[in-house]
């Protein structure tokens, strides 16, 4: 909202002060509203986007109904003040997205993990976490899954083959991991395909990138994994570069029947391996 609003007045050509001045307000509360340290109603947004002659009718409404879904709340504020503000976040543009699409490179995407295996990545993170914290982190992690288990929001995995192999936590854990994907490939709403080590002929991103389709195109956020963290990106230019790497990735991928063989192989594979 806070970056929108942003870029709403600068495309205007208007300064901080200036528009503070026509709405009639402190300069700073402009910047409390572009920062969101501050909430705004929607005739304040409607009167802002008039005083900057924003003719982007779609995104104005959905701005606007941004407003009036966040006032209505969600389950995750039930975690306010036990997870750190960028679970809450992620959960929050997921329950208000209209299409995800996600790929991963290093393991399973959180949209599909099992129990056992979100529980194995949280234990054997860089620093240790209490149980308790990876019990929690570990029940918020499934909840998020509602939103495209229930058929609300469809969702598009591309999975590299080396996120298939990834025995966090042993071979048992990632067979049940492979068998509850071909299940999943199967539920309406959610696509599974599968990148193998030999079909990438062109680079692939070295991220797991997450996009997150808002009502409008300028709405999109992609949420990037990289080793130092998670971060959200929400700029045009570095939209068009994301949205371009995942079609890059879907025309490298197999067919989401190909996929299911293919996870299938994985997984008998892995049964009969020795150690």
């Amino acid at each position: 909202m806070g970056a929108e609003l942003r870029r709403m007045r600068e495309q205007a050509g208007l300064g901080g002060s200036e528009l503070a001045r026509l709405l009639g307000v402190a300069p700073a509360q402009i910047t409390q509203m572009e920062t969101a340290r501050t909430g705004i109603s929607v005739e304040r947004l409607y009167a802002i986007a008039d005083l900057c002659m924003c003719t982007n009718e779609p995104l104005v409404h959905a701005l606007a109904d941004m407003i009036t879904d966040r006032s209505k709340g969600g389950w995750w504020e039930e975690y306010q003040g036990v997870l750190s503000s960028n679970f809450l976040d992620v959960a929050e543009l997921e329950g208000h997205a209209t299409e995800l699409t996600s790929f991963n490179l290093a393991y399973i995407p959180g949209m599909l993990q099992t129990r056992s295996y979100a529980n194995s990545l949280f234990t054997r993170g860089l620093l240790p976490l209490p149980k308790q914290e990876i019990d929690i982190r570990t029940t918020f992690r499934l909840r998020r899954q509602q939103v495209v288990r229930s058929g609300k929001t469809p969702y598009s995995a591309l999975l590299h083959e080396a996120a298939l192999r990834g025995q966090f936590g042993g071979r048992a854990v990632l067979c049940d991991q492979l068998s509850s994907r071909i299940e999943d490939s199967e539920l309406p709403g959610i696509s599974i395909r599968v990148v193998p080590f030999d079909a990438a002929v062109l680079p692939i991103p070295s991220e797991d990138i997450g996009h997150m389709a808002g009502p409008v195109p300028e709405l999109d956020t992609v949420q990037v994994d990289a080793f130092y963290g998670s971060h959200l990106v929400e700029s045009p230019a570095q939209l068009g570069r994301y949205r371009a790497a995942l079609e890059r990735v879907g025309s490298m991928a197999l067919s989401e029947h190909q996929s299911r063989d293919f996870i299938r192989s994985i997984m008998e594979e892995m049964q009969t391996r020795h150690d």
